[in-house]
């Protein structure tokens, strides 16, 4: 039987709305692709934490009867896949199927094509190597996507750091990436010797991009590469390194989804980039999504290449709410029409138009700061709460995502380490997702973003670890 041809939104929309397929989101919890099931028939969540205390009809949960160290999304996400319950739901819905993850690694293909899954990403191969911050500068360069002023390669000590950067005339603020890695944990802000001493053991030796110190805004982008050119979701600007959010100076910790924030014109440059960096990648035998993460010197208005995320992303989320709640078409139904075994057309122009004008939403990354370890007694319940006037908050009501959200007073809170768990320095206890900006145009923290984050830590009850 030849595969279907879909012609245009309306057959699109349906072929999903009557999807027989089984696709699974196998990730540590839903958040990245909530709400997705709205849109597409047979979807499934398989998760290792139960943000929603069993209430949400396509989350899975296998029995927890061991709690493994996990170094990695990857070790989760592998461990999730060689669960015999999840096996055991795969086959009892027909034993084939697709998967998506964040990420991922060649360990899960194995584990996947086991189950008769096939993973709907590129390769894990690939990814990795796209995931260099050396290679993605490299790309850009190639097709004239700029970096911030730079210098690569190894170095031992801080007297080589400093050669490397006057080869390009850096200056002696620099910003120092090692090629892989969380940003907030691979970034260092190096001014002197002493900054170099003191993450030296995590630079030393290595590839490393240099990078000469702007003032910037700092911002992402999704997109998707598909067989008919790139489509860019709308730009947002991020949270860096605040310090009531993360613990990591240069940790990402939230975003900001609006239209006022950056001028016509930086919008324009940041999905001409995102779209000549989409059509480069299809020719590496890149498809689906993809995260741009760019940086816009606030004293020129340049855009310039920050790093390529080969994967959905933490910008997924509030990409999906703009473009499917206003644009009527979520990104990420592009993405899988890219992966799935279905031929179509469709007007790129006219799809992209549908995603210029939404209002303002945000989300906050909440993360432990204080550098202790405490069991969780009692921790916020996922759902829409409610911001009061004297700073603290009440629940509202059970809601399976962000949609029934009211004013700015209210917020959906998703639930990620709860009663049982143990968090310590770095944690990722939960995300609040809202209408509105949480960060001032000076890059400051709103008053109201700091309300939200002291009222969620302040439903947070815990005590010491048990001796050992």
């Amino acid at each position: 039987m030849a595969n279907p041809q879909l012609n245009g939104l309306s057959e699109i929309y349906t072929f999903f709305r009557k999807n027989t397929t089984p696709i699974y989101f196998v990730s540590p919890t839903s958040y990245n692709l909530l709400g997705l099931d709205q849109w597409v028939n047979n979807f499934e969540y398989i998760n290792y934490f139960d943000s929603f205390d069993g209430y949400h009809p396509r989350v899975f949960i296998p029995t927890l009867s061991e709690r493994p160290e996990f170094r990695s999304m990857e070790d989760i996400n592998n461990y999730l896949l060689g669960h015999w319950e999840v096996a055991d739901l795969i086959r009892r819905r027909g034993g084939k199927g697709k998967a998506l993850l964040v990420m991922f690694d060649e360990k899960t293909e194995k584990l996947a094509a086991d189950l008769g899954l096939e993973i709907a990403l590129p390769p894990a191969a690939l990814c990795k190597r796209l995931d260099s911050k050396i290679e993605s500068t490299r790309l850009g360069n190639e097709i004239g996507v700029a970096s911030v002023p730079n210098a690569m390669g190894p170095v031992s000590s801080f007297e080589e750091l400093m050669q490397l950067a006057a080869s390009e005339k850096l200056g002696n603020s620099l910003v120092v990436q090692t090629p892989y890695g969380d940003s907030g944990k691979t970034t260092f802000f190096i001014r002197s010797e002493a900054d170099w001493d003191k993450n030296a053991d995590k630079m030393r030796d290595k590839q490393l991009k240099v990078m000469k110190y702007i003032n910037h805004l700092p911002g992402t982008v999704e997109a998707v590469v598909t067989r008919h050119g790139t489509l860019v979701g709308p730009a947002m600007t991020d949270l860096i390194g605040f310090a009531e959010l993360t613990p990591y100076k240069g940790g990402w910790c939230g975003n900001d989804v609006s239209t006022t924030v950056l001028p016509e014109r930086v919008r324009v440059a940041v999905r001409k980039m995102c779209r000549k960096l989409g059509d480069r990648l299809y020719q590496e035998g890149y498809r689906g999504t993809l995260c741009v993460d760019y940086l816009i010197d606030t004293d020129t208005d340049e855009v310039y290449l920050g790093e390529i995320n080969p994967r959905i992303s933490g910008a997924t989320a509030p990409t999906s709410l703009a473009t499917g709640k206003y644009g009527g078409a979520p990104l990420m139904m592009f993405h899988l029409l890219e992966l799935m075994d279905v031929d179509y057309t469709l007007d790129l122009a006219a799809v992209q138009a549908r995603w210029s004008d939404f209002d303002n939403w945000s989300q906050l990354m909440l993360k432990q700061t204080a550098d202790k370890v405490e069991l969780i007694t009692k921790a916020p319940t996922s759902g829409v709460w409610r911001l009061n006037d004297d700073g603290s908050i009440h629940f509202v009501r059970r809601a399976l995502d962000w949609h029934s959200v009211g004013d700015e007073h209210e917020a959906f809170y998703l639930r990620i380490y709860g009663v049982g768990e143990y968090r310590y320095y770095g944690t990722d206890l939960g995300i609040l997702i809202a209408r509105g900006r949480m960060q001032t145009d000076d890059q400051q923290l709103t008053e109201r973003a700091k309300r939200w984050t002291a009222a969620i830590n302040a439903q947070f009850e815990g005590i010491a670890p048990p001796p050992k």
